[in-house]
């Protein structure tokens, strides 16, 4: 299904822009001129789904709806939708404050929306049909959208029982009460997806393929839950029952409470997996590879009973993985899917892997320290099916990792590559590259050889997170003729 390959995982957030957050604009476009010059073939994103409290990817408010606050606003003047002088008196700084950053940025969306209600009657059409081709997740996505801001905020699960329940009058008459509201969430999906597959047409033009990427569990407060509270363990006042995490290990004597409301599979298999033929459809429409994240999850999952405040007291439950799978490829054919496996693996889902062909991941940072029987360590690798990343959003740099490594780790990784402390970064990258897994992926501050301030997300922790930007020297001959060279040498 793949073949030999090697890219670059950046999210659309890091990206360098004067608007405070990464966008679908001109940056992004410079971006995969990069990648396309430095002969990458693959650009890896986190997932691109609406964020909620504390903006983390994997905590979002749908599995269907695109981060509108990704939406270029230069793309907005240049299509007609805004003036160049709505642009003027906004203050961005070069650190994410999402606070102001939304602030600010849907102000000149409510503006664009005006102005498109108004005077742009000839994208009208494409916005029906938008709408009309959506709708199964549109709508119940828009209505929920325009009720979190009229309750500034409050998640569902807070509003008048009549809309936490969606009893079929409420919702009639919210929707008619809320219609211009409404109408402004789904021209932001529109405007979004618009953007996006202008972005991706370029981007696979130049012979690169996105690697998305999608969460197993959906937040409590998203709207996939108060739009399908059956699918969900949840009480009879759609309170969870039963929590997502990880048991306690060597590194967390708590284990890690993650607190996504867990599926109730029995009610996904009577609907032969609808819902998650219809997500992961929409999913693979807007990107070519899909990683998902705690495929483990598929097979056996923790589930700690709701209120508790660490993962101790959790207990290992069955997933009907083989079955989803398999109405998966039923439906859609062969998935080109990334299993991020790390953890606890079992044999079962080695099996559900193999049977399905889905390659796992591996850290490098990890097998190069974790001893010669590491199954991490590229001489260990009993198959091309596997990627190989020298970082990932929730691991800290090469660089940071080794800094923070003992005297005698150090030696060992230095001995492992062959190299001095100075060229320990771009020496981790040149394995990744020159080892038999099918896919190899290197931070973007890899490349850089940035050291921890440059992590993207320490997990356990919910603050100053997500926040890391790209700068605009980026670009300099030498990263790119480096890369060039070694993706050359190693015939990826």
């Amino acid at each position: 299904m793949f073949s030999r390959s090697s890219g670059i995982l950046l999210h659309i957030s890091s990206l360098p822009g004067k608007y405070g957050i990464g966008s679908l604009g001109k940056e992004a476009f410079k971006f995969a001129d990069f990648l396309s010059n430095a002969g990458q073939s693959l650009w890896q994103i986190l997932p691109l789904c609406p964020t909620g409290s504390g903006n983390c990817p994997y905590q979002g408010l749908s599995a269907f709806a695109g981060n509108h606050i990704f939406i270029d606003v230069d793309i907005l003047v240049s299509d007609g939708f805004l003036k160049q002088r709505d642009l003027e008196g906004f203050h961005f700084t070069d650190k994410m404050e999402y606070s102001q950053i939304i602030i600010h940025k849907t102000h000149l969306f409510k503006k664009a929306y005006s102005n498109f209600i108004f005077n742009k009657f000839s994208e009208r059409d494409e916005y029906n049909e938008f709408c009309f081709s959506n709708a199964s997740w549109l709508n119940d996505y828009a209505l929920f959208m325009a009720l979190l801001e009229q309750y500034n905020g409050q998640p569902w699960h807070k509003w008048e029982r009549a809309l936490k329940f969606r009893e079929k009058k409420a919702l009639i008459k919210t929707t008619k009460k809320l219609e211009q509201e409404i109408g402004f969430h789904k021209f932001l999906q529109f405007i979004f997806f618009r953007q996006w597959f202008s972005l991706k047409k370029y981007v696979n033009e130049k012979g690169i393929k996105i690697i998305g990427d999608n969460p197993i569990y959906l937040s409590y407060e998203s709207c996939d839950v108060w739009a399908n509270p059956e699918l969900f363990f949840l009480d009879e006042n759609l309170n969870p029952l039963k929590v997502s995490g990880v048991p306690p290990d060597f590194f967390n004597s708590d284990g890690q409470m993650w607190g996504h409301p867990l599926y109730n599979w029995k009610v996904h298999k009577k609907t032969n997996f609808s819902w998650w033929i219809d997500n992961m459809k929409a999913t693979l429409d807007i990107v070519d590879i899909l990683r998902i994240d705690h495929f483990i999850g598929f097979i056996n999952y923790w589930a700690i009973p709701y209120g508790e405040k660490t993962a101790k007291n959790g207990k290992w439950e069955k997933a009907p993985g083989n079955d989803l799978f398999k109405c998966l490829k039923k439906a859609l054919g062969n998935i080109p899917l990334i299993a991020e496996d790390l953890g606890n693996k079992t044999e079962k889902v080695d099996k559900l892997m193999k049977s399905m062909n889905f390659p796992g991941m591996a850290l490098l940072q990890e097998g190069i320290t974790g001893g010669s029987g590491h199954p991490f360590a590229p001489h260990n690798f009993d198959s091309v099916n596997h990627v190989i990343y020298t970082s990932t959003h929730d691991s800290n740099t090469v660089k940071g990792w080794f800094s923070q490594l003992n005297r005698s780790d150090k030696k060992q990784v230095m001995k492992y590559l062959g190299c001095d402390e100075n060229n320990v970064v771009k020496d981790m990258i040149k394995q990744a590259w020159s080892s038999v897994a099918i896919f190899s992926i290197a931070q973007m501050q890899d490349i850089l050889e940035l050291g921890s301030d440059a992590r993207m997300n320490i997990p356990g922790t919910i603050t100053n997170n997500w926040q890391w930007r790209l700068k605009a020297n980026y670009l300099h001959k030498s990263n790119i003729d480096w890369l060039s060279e070694i993706t050359k040498q190693y015939n990826r």
